[in-house]
């Protein structure tokens, strides 16, 4: 199940599959229809508040991946696992796409690691789910 990363302000192709913007906000300046957004599954998103702390604290990649983990245990967000889950195990190449500068430190890449460790979707959306798949996911440092 490749999954692949890229910045909403790159121009769409082909060879991406199925787009998915994973950010909460729709990315500024940037119509629907350039876009060419298959899905928007928001619930993926890290909450504001996570979003505007890792903004203040970007030097703390690894507190943002536990943090941002333990967001995706929610019952909104695991649904929204789920179906990326069932996109990235139909389809032949899924594409998350995400407004942030940084191309190494942002949810999006969180996801990717999360969705490609993962044989299947979480079985709860508990703790125990996030858990279970926290080890799975790498967490670099950041440089």
């Amino acid at each position: 199940m490749p999954i692949a990363l890229k910045r909403a302000y790159e121009k769409p192709s082909l060879s991406d599959g199925v787009r998915v913007l994973v950010d909460r906000l729709w990315p500024r300046g940037i119509s629907k229809d350039a876009a060419q957004i298959d899905f928007w599954l928001k619930e993926l998103a890290p909450s504001n508040e996570l979003r505007h702390w890792f903004h203040t604290h970007t030097n703390q990649w690894p507190a943002f991946c536990k943090r941002y983990l333990r967001e995706l245990s929610s019952v909104p967000a695991s649904a929204a696992l789920n179906q990326l889950h069932q996109l990235a195990n139909k389809k032949k190449k899924v594409t998350l796409v995400f407004a942030s500068k940084d191309e190494e430190h942002n949810n999006a890449v969180v996801l990717r690691d999360l969705v490609e460790g993962m044989r299947k979707p979480p079985s709860s959306s508990g703790p125990a789910a996030a858990a279970s798949v926290r080890s799975r996911v790498r967490v670099g440092r950041r440089k």
